[in-house]
C-alpha cells in the first residue's frame, strides 16, 4: 500500500498510444495547459518553446523534452499550434470531458473549495457535497446542497464520481478514504494533514499548506542568515597566535599548519 503510485495505464478509450509519461512531466502538463488557455484567450496562434517555457516557469529544454513524449516537436522558425497542443495535453490529461469530484468536509476549507469557480475552467465540476456534521447537512453551497456521508456510496455511483477531495480534520480522514475506496473513488486528493493508506489502484494526491509554509520559512530563514552574515573587508588582516608563527592571514582565513 502507498501513498501514491508510479504507475500508469498502457491505454485509454481515447487512444491506443496513451504515453507512459514521467511523472515529473505529468506534474507540469497541467502548468503548459493554463498557460496556453491564457495564451489562447489573448489571441496567440502559436507559441515559441522558449516563450512557453517562460509562461509556464520552466526551462525551454525542459519543456521540448516534456512535449515530445506527447509526440508535439513544434515547427521551426513558428513553435507550437497553441490550439493543436492545448487538444494534446487536455486528450492525455483526460479532459475531453468535464470529470464529476465529490467534496468531503464542508468547513471553512470545504466551503471555500466548494464555492471556487476556477474548477470548471479546469475540466471539473464539483458533483456532491458531504458531511458528517448534522448541522451542515442540508446547507446550500453554491448550487449543491451538502449530504450526509452516509449516502456517499449512493450518490458517487449515480454521479459516476472517480475523483474525491477530502478535506475533513485528520482524525476522519482515514474512515472518509476507506469509504470513497468501498463506493469505487479511484483518485483523492487529500487536503487533511495526515497520510492515508489505500489499496493499489487508488492515487492519493497530498496538499498540507502547513507543510508549504514551513517549506517558505526555511527559505526566509536561509535568507535571513545569508543577510546577518558579516562583510569582511578585503584589507583585514588578523594576527595569528605566535603558536602558528605570528603570520599574518588575509580576508580571516585561517592558515594550515
Amino acid at each position: 500500500m502507498s501513498q501514491q503510485r508510479d504507475g500508469h495505464p498502457s491505454g485509454v478509450a481515447d487512444g491506443p498510444d496513451f504515453p507512459d509519461l514521467p511523472e515529473a512531466t505529468v506534474a507540469r502538463l497541467p502548468e503548459y495547459l493554463r498557460s496556453l488557455h491564457h495564451l489562447a484567450e489573448t489571441g496567440h496562434d502559436t507559441i515559441s518553446s522558449d516563450g512557453l517555457a517562460a509562461a509556464a516557469g520552466v526551462n525551454s529544454a525542459k519543456l521540448r523534452k516534456d512535449l515530445s513524449h506527447l509526440g508535439s516537436y513544434g515547427t521551426r522558425g513558428v513553435g507550437y499550434d497553441v490550439a493543436l497542443l492545448i487538444e494534446q495535453i487536455e486528450l492525455v490529461l483526460g479532459l475531453t470531458k468535464r470529470r464529476a469530484v465529490a467534496l468531503v468536509g464542508v468547513g471553512n476549507l470545504g466551503h471555500a473549495l466548494a464555492g471556487y469557480a476556477g474548477f470548471a475552467s479546469r475540466g471539473f465540476r464539483i458533483a456532491a457535497l458531504f458531511d458528517a456534521d448534522p448541522s451542515r447537512v442540508g446547507e446550500p453551497i453554491n448550487g449543491l446542497v451538502v449530504q450526509h456521508i452516509d449516502d456517499l456510496a449512493e450518490v458517487v455511483a449515480a454521479e459516476e464520481i472517480s475523483i474525491a477531495v477530502i478535506a475533513t480534520p485528520a482524525h476522519a480522514a482515514q474512515m472518509v478514504a476507506d469509504r470513497l475506496v468501498a463506493a469505487g473513488v479511484t483518485s483523492i486528493l487529500n487536503f487533511a494533514p495526515c497520510v492515508l493508506t489505500v489499496p493499489d489502484g487508488v492515487d492519493v494526491r497530498k496538499v498540507d499548506l502547513a507543510v508549504e509554509l514551513q517549506i517558505l520559512s526555511f527559505h526566509e530563514h536561509r535568507k535571513s542568515a545569508l543577510t546577518a552574515l558579516p562583510v569582511v573587508s578585503a584589507a583585514r588582516r588578523v594576527k595569528l597566535p605566535s603558536a602558528l608563527g605570528g603570520k599574518p592571514a588575509l580576508n580571516g582565513e585561517a592558515v594550515g599548519t
